[in-house]
């Protein structure tokens, strides 16, 4: 029977949302055949995890649904016999990549790549916390996104096209399975900068252009401003809408998204902490190789979290945003790498060559910081403009700012580790026998 992993990583209070999820399991176990393993990875401090807890054990039994609620601690210790048997140099450092003390979006879907591969599945089917489904046209039951990843996740994109709305694939990869199949979100902004584009619409323009690559035209770089972190907007489900093509990254949202194992079981994610948008770096990579994908509409509800209102969630997002401003310095440059690779990153076999990979990356970090430094120097200037508590945000970035640019740089350092090390972390998964987690 095949195996397929949907996993919901969180460190914040979310039982409705496990709920949720678990329904979605159930649906794909009951109408796809497929044994679904919910994997919750639970990042959270002894009371909300307690909470979860309860949670999980109040879920009924579905035939085809196998249920994983591991702590942190359960992680660790499946982390480090993998890392073991192994044999990667620097044990101890990759385990801080997998299992870092700050939060990394990166690091804790790597986590679920990990112990996917464990479980034999052939796919991972990723939800966020903070997130909710939408329900059909006649406010019935929710529609689950499990349902075109299961349509078309590791078939020929030849048998897809017939079950599609409309297939805009290049005819050249028709012969490549579907490696991805992703929608996007309504409601909320993904990242949380709704608020400076209703206090100064300027600022706004000048603060999220640094996240726009400067090759871009000025006629696509407003647009693409304008369009940034918006998902698909607010309009409600109506009715299904699929495409096959080579999928955009800026169409899809990681919570609600799904791979192949022929994808993450070549490249990780980047395990940087305290970056937002850290873990779309896969996107990309199917994208640039060219591999096929399904764009589907069943997006999913995104919203904000009370916690990221407070003071001190204001000022620890702030600090997560201006390391997502700096990454893109190296992102944008590995992204230009991978693009003009194309299907040049596929081996003879059609697997990504994750050593072409690691070596754009590893060659990003020789990159001129100075773009950095001016980046920083935007967004000091734009926060104080702002006033309020951008002007607590932008004397908190200033007095890091050595340290901000170095946390970019060694980010990445750290990602191309990470990909040396992937194959034989995968590898060792195999061996693992016995899981009762």
């Amino acid at each position: 029977m095949r195996r397929v992993c949907l996993t919901l990583p969180t460190n914040r209070p979310c039982p409705e949302t496990i709920r949720a999820v678990a329904e979605e399991a159930a649906y794909g176990a009951r109408v796809f055949g497929v044994e679904v393993h919910l994997l919750i990875l639970d990042s959270s401090d002894a009371p909300v995890l307690a909470g979860h807890r309860a949670a999980v054990g109040t879920l009924p039994p579905v035939p085809g649904v196998v249920v994983h609620h591991l702590d942190e601690t359960e992680q660790r210790t499946f982390l480090r016999e993998v890392i073991t048997r192994s044999g990667v140099a620097a044990p101890d450092r990759v385990l801080d990549l997998m299992l870092p003390s700050g939060v990394s979006y990166g690091a804790c879907t790597n986590r679920a790549f990990l112990l996917a591969e464990a479980l034999g599945c052939a796919s991972v089917h990723r939800r966020d916390s903070d997130s909710r489904y939408q329900s059909g046209p006649d406010g019935g039951e929710p529609v689950f996104p499990i349902h075109h990843e299961l349509t078309a996740l590791g078939r020929k994109a030849s048998d897809v096209a017939g079950l599609v709305s409309r297939s805009r694939l290049d005819p050249a990869c028709a012969g490549r399975p579907v490696a991805l199949v992703g929608g996007s979100f309504v409601g909320e902004m993904s990242v949380d900068v709704a608020e400076i584009r209703r206090l100064d619409p300027a600022v706004y323009e000048d603060v999220i252009g640094l996240t726009v690559p400067d090759d871009v035209p000025e006629i696509w770089r407003r647009h693409l401003i304008d369009e940034s972190f918006r998902g698909a907007g607010t309009a409600p489900f109506t009715g299904d809408r699929t495409t096959l093509t080579s999928v955009s990254p800026l169409r899809v949202d990681m919570c609600n998204i799904a791979f192949t194992r022929e994808v993450y079981g070549r490249v990780p994610l980047p395990p940087a902490t305290d970056t937002i948008g850290s873990d779309y770096f896969l996107i990309h990579v199917v994208h640039d190789a060219q591999l096929p994908g399904v764009l589907h509409n069943r997006h999913i509800v995104n919203f904000h979290t009370v916690e990221r209102r407070s003071d001190a969630g204001f000022l620890a997002y702030q600090r997560r945003l201006a390391k997502f401003f700096l990454s893109t310095l190296y992102f944008h440059a590995v992204y230009a790498r991978m693009a003009a690779a194309g299907a040049e990153l596929l081996d003879a076999e059609g697997r990504i060559r994750a050593s072409d990979v690691a070596g754009f990356v590893r060659d990003s970090t020789r990159l001129d910081r100075v773009e950095n430094a001016e980046r920083l120097d935007v967004v000091d200037r734009s926060y104080r403009k702002l006033g309020g508590r951008y002007t607590d945000a932008a004397d908190a970035l200033a007095a890091e700012r050595e340290r901000l640019l170095d946390e970019a740089r060694d980010d990445m350092e750290e990602f191309a580790l990470l990909i040396d090390a992937w194959g034989p972390l995968t590898r060792a998964t195999k061996s693992l026998k016995g899981i009762t987690w």
